[in-house]
């Protein structure tokens, strides 16, 4: 490729580095498309392209984030709808698991929907089972399986979303992000969506190790605050928390939000 880039140069008398490099661009960007539609071959770059551009879904989605607290985990989102006509009451991001668990999401709605009865139904299989409720981490690798699934099988594509998964158990407070890859990590503080890159930044200058629940809270609404169009408010931001004293998840009523709302200004 590089000898027929230098002939094309030459044959019309170009400068030779300048634009063997955009030729060779060109070729590269042809050799990926070949596999971009592929979810079951790699690139000769060594990506699957399928889920790169699954995490471009993501990055596309509202923002969502987590902070585990000494005492806790919370994890926020915004939930703006693109019109005034849809009713906002039956739009829910953020969803309980078991009792104890609880999870947000960035990227595509339906698939979202699709992770979280699955991940329900691993729950329940193993409360069935054991007569306690799932450990977080387990349940995380649960969830983290059927997604990497979905990355090596003919005839599907990759799920479009990002998950934040907090609990609480036996090991304390946690925070988990599973990603469309089916790679997980533990997080004291993470974001996901369309601004966390601007987030994480925020996250990373207010995050402290000693921080308490209402503190992260307060953190998280200010974090949201950093890339926010319009004005926040109860309807349109969307709260839950994991904390020890209790060990139950609950997400928090629009009237709670509104406290705390008040409270960050």
């Amino acid at each position: 490729q590089l000898a027929l880039a230098r002939c094309v140069c030459q044959a019309y008398r170009f400068r030779p580095r300048s634009v063997v490099r955009r030729v060779v661009a060109v070729f590269v960007t042809m050799s990926n498309a070949r596999y971009s539609f592929s979810l079951t071959t790699f690139s000769p770059t060594g990506k699957l392209l399928q889920i790169e551009y699954a995490l471009k879904a993501v990055s596309q989605g509202r923002t969502s984030l987590g902070i585990q607290a000494t005492n806790g985990v919370v994890i926020a989102t915004d939930k703006k709808v693109p019109s005034t006509l849809i009713d906002k009451k039956a739009v829910q991001k953020i969803h309980m698991i078991n009792g104890s668990i609880g999870v947000v999401y960035s990227g595509m709605g339906p698939d979202y929907r699709v992770l979280v009865r699955k991940a329900r139904k691993k729950a329940q299989a193993y409360f069935l089972k054991y007569k306690e409720d799932i450990p977080v981490l387990q349940l995380v690798r649960e969830v983290a399986d059927v997604m990497q699934e979905f990355t090596q099988s003919g005839g599907v594509r990759p799920f479009g979303v990002s998950l934040l998964i907090c609990g609480c158990d036996e090991d304390g407070p946690q925070l988990y992000q599973v990603d469309p890859s089916g790679s997980y990590f533990g997080w004291r503080a993470s974001a996901m969506g369309k601004n966390f890159v601007n987030a994480k930044t925020f996250l990373e200058k207010r995050y402290n190790e000693e921080m308490e629940l209402e503190d992260a809270i307060h953190t998280a609404l200010l974090t949201l605050r950093e890339g926010f169009e319009g004005e926040m408010t109860a309807k349109n931001i969307e709260i839950g928390i994991v904390d020890t004293e209790t060990g139950k998840f609950r997400v928090l009523t629009p009237e709670q939000v509104a406290d705390y709302l008040e409270e960050a200004d």
